[in-house]
């Protein structure tokens, strides 16, 4: 169950709200606008393992990038969701061999690699609702993603943590409490916006 503040709450059924209205097609045009961005990423570009997710529903599509990045001979990992809200990793190896589990995700039907694989993750991509002018992103509130930072921050791994999102989920603020991480980069279909140093810059191709 989730621990948030109310304004985080009240914001994320805001945005929830807005996804729901989302043609199937717009969100498939989105999906591949998205890809196209995310690829020319220079730290996408350099990695050589990258820890991402399976997208559901309205959710900013990652399944072309995805393929996209396995097909540049990227190690990409999938989460796979343990009884205590963790997550564990496996390797992407197709979109054929990723299998239906529980809260409807799609996980990878391959070896469980254990929770520390993301370690090994030279690019982090967050599944997230918003992120502000100061790089903090708003998640689902099931903490599962807490975690992992948690567990990147401890072992001193310092991955660029990167968000795909639709434009007007980057907002003004988000309700930031102090476990709360700022990511390096959001990926919209309008561009890249970068986040360092509290720093603000923005790219267009």
């Amino acid at each position: 169950m989730s621990n948030d503040m109310p304004g985080k709450a009240a914001l994320r059924r805001e945005l929830l709200a807005v996804r729901a209205l989302l043609s199937s097609d717009d969100a498939r045009e989105t999906a591949a606008v998205l890809a196209r961005r995310a690829l020319d990423l220079p730290e996408l570009a350099d990695a050589r393992t990258v820890a991402a997710y399976v997208s559901m529903g309205r959710e900013p599509g990652t399944r072309a990038l995805l393929d996209a990045l396995r097909a540049r001979g990227v190690r990409v990992l999938l989460p796979v969701l343990l009884a205590d809200n963790d997550l564990d990793w496996a390797e992407y190896e197709g979109a054929d061999r990723l299998v239906p589990a529980g809260r409807g995700l799609l996980e990878p039907d391959g070896t469980r690699l254990g929770v520390d694989a993301v370690l090994e993750a030279e690019v982090v991509l967050l599944p997230g609702l918003a992120v502000d002018g100061r790089g903090i992103r708003l998640g689902r509130g099931g903490g599962s993603y807490d975690r992992v930072l948690g567990r990147l921050t401890r072992a001193g791994a310092e991955p660029a943590l990167t968000v795909l999102l639709y434009e007007n989920e980057v907002v003004a603020r988000v309700p930031e409490e102090p476990h709360d991480h700022p990511v390096r980069a959001v990926v919209t279909p309008g561009g890249v916006r970068r986040f360092g140093d509290r720093r603000e810059r923005r790219q267009r191709p």
